[in-house]
């Protein structure tokens, strides 16, 4: 198993300990340091920032979304951080959902697939510059022209050459049918809330995928990193406590009410009727509250909690369900270098 830190994006002021955190992921092995962004800060700066003191570390975006860019702005900054950190990025798009795109970026939600799969094309053209860059769309149409435009648009190719032709991209997917696309088209799978419980259910999603004409891996050659809060303690009702608000965040108030992805990974779990009170308390301000109803079970579907020997125990579990990797967001240096530790063993 290896390990990703998990830097995630901005609360409302930058982290105070990002530049330690990473430097110790460096010096204990781990595998990759990840970036997100949601409506604050941005996944490329942080990551350019901090991974300019790496030297070894994969440097990935979990995630980046699809509307905060065009896929030709995605592929620029995409080849310029992997020339500059020797062919290290990993590039981990979403497509977030229709109250981020519409309401943060003003681009339209619907056929998110279909987006997600034209997006993907024309980024790969731009890397492999065989030819000038052209997409029919229709989401994405370049050169763009038509009613509203002068006309004058022409297919460009990439002044830069790539320092790779191919640079990874991995998708965080939560419904069958995103996953199934990311089987096919992507080179790995960023699973927000993955549980070793449904890993037949995943492979299921993941296999229509991969047995698709055309599709780029197989399961040998697909990376599965799949975030996980790892608590290593004696007292577990105080990691469980700190961990609800998060889910309850999630559940509850991550989208719409009647349409938020996250809540439907926990209704699939099994949890139906807890996202439905958990929805009721957090959109009615009772924020404490619909955390203190989750119950334990539902943390540790998604999370492991407790002692070296659990820890160890459970890391397998997810080993053996298919995870190649588990990006996990330790508090300080010194659990950068117990987790590597433990994982090691």
């Amino acid at each position: 198993m290896k390990l990703g830190l998990q830097l995630g994006y901005w609360g409302a002021q930058p982290p105070h300990n990002h530049a330690e955190l990473v430097a110790a992921a460096e010096e204990h092995d781990f595998d990759a340091v990840f970036t997100a962004e949601a409506w604050g800060s941005d996944a490329y700066t942080p990551l350019s920032w901090w991974g300019s003191s790496t030297e070894r570390v994969r440097l990935g975006t979990s995630v980046i979304q699809l509307s905060a860019r065009t896929p030709t702005a995605c592929a620029m900054a995409a080849q310029t951080l992997d020339h500059l950190s020797g062919g290290r990025h990993i590039v981990g798009l979403g497509v977030s959902g229709p109250q981020v795109v519409e309401g943060w970026y003003g681009q339209k939600f619907p056929k998110p697939l279909a987006r997600t799969r034209e997006y993907i094309d024309i980024m790969r053209q731009v890397w492999a510059r065989e030819a000038p860059v052209t997409s029919d769309g229709p989401h994405y149409r370049l050169p763009l022209a038509g009613e509203g435009t002068t006309g004058l648009g022409k297919p460009l190719k990439s002044i830069v050459h790539p320092l790779r032709k191919d640079i990874p991209i991995f998708l965080g997917a939560e419904g069958p049918k995103n996953i199934a696309l990311t089987a096919e088209i992507a080179d790995g799978w960023l699973p927000l809330f993955y549980t070793p419980r449904l890993a037949d259910q995943y492979n299921e999603w993941l296999d229509e995928g991969f047995n698709r004409p055309g599709a780029r891996n197989t399961r040998e050659t697909f990376e599965i990193c799949a975030t996980a809060q790892i608590v290593v303690t004696d007292d577990p009702a105080a990691a469980y406590a700190g961990i609800k608000p998060f889910l309850a965040l999630y559940m509850g108030g991550m989208g719409s009410e009647d349409t938020n992805f996250h809540a439907e990974v926990y209704r699939r779990m099994g949890y139906g009727d807890v996202v439905d009170e958990v929805t009721e308390l957090f959109r009615s301000g009772r924020k404490a509250e619909a955390a203190a109803i989750i119950p334990n079970e539902a943390v540790d579907d998604s999370a492991i909690i407790g002692d070296e020997a659990h820890v160890q125990k459970e890391v397998k579990r997810w080993e053996a369900a298919g995870v190649t990797t588990m990006l996990v967001s330790p508090g300080s240096p010194a659990e950068v270098e117990r987790l590597a530790a433990l994982v090691a063993e």
